[in-house]
């Protein structure tokens, strides 16, 4: 077993906070890192440093009561590689289009993927509810897969994991 870290040891390292704005213009603050640990406040500045106050109660009570405390995920923890399985007619297209941006599939992809991403972000900062985009998957009867919508419309094919 690893020899336990002492209070200053775990105040200095830096976990990820989430901070929303609730209804009646209460701000909501979670270190969803440290489970419960959380607090709100009137305005941000508020929430911010009331979870700091919750995050050294939280971090002496798990030292206290002996729980594991977990250590907060860095960028260093994800390799940037994801293995992703699609439907082949999707993997020509996507090789068709990397092809004309003269780019490699790679890069394509992660371009794509930045778009969208950027895109919902952008959506939930400015308080829409609903996302910019819906991904269109689900199961049949058989608990397989499938893709539905305009993608299927389109293609009239179904994903099949290969």
């Amino acid at each position: 077993m690893e020899s336990r870290k002492d209070l200053s040891f775990y105040l200095k390292l830096r976990y990820p906070i989430q901070l929303e704005e609730q209804e009646g213009g209460w701000f909501f603050v979670k270190i969803p890192e440290l489970p419960g640990c959380m607090s709100d406040g009137k305005t941000p500045e508020e929430a911010m440093k009331n979870i700091a106050e919750a995050k050294v109660l939280w971090l002496e009570g798990a030292l206290e009561s002996n729980f594991e405390i977990p250590l907060p995920k860095d960028a260093e923890e994800f390799s940037g590689k994801v293995l992703v399985r699609l439907p082949r007619f999707l993997h020509r297209e996507l090789i068709a289009a990397a092809e004309h941006e003269d780019t490699s599939l790679n890069q394509y992809i992660v371009a794509l993927l930045a778009e969208r991403n950027a895109l919902q972000t952008l959506a939930r900062k400015n308080g829409e509810s609903k996302p910019v985009f819906e991904t269109k998957l689900h199961g049949n009867a058989r608990g397989e897969p499938r893709l539905v919508g305009h993608v299927a419309e389109k293609r009239r094919e179904k994903y099949r994991p290969y």
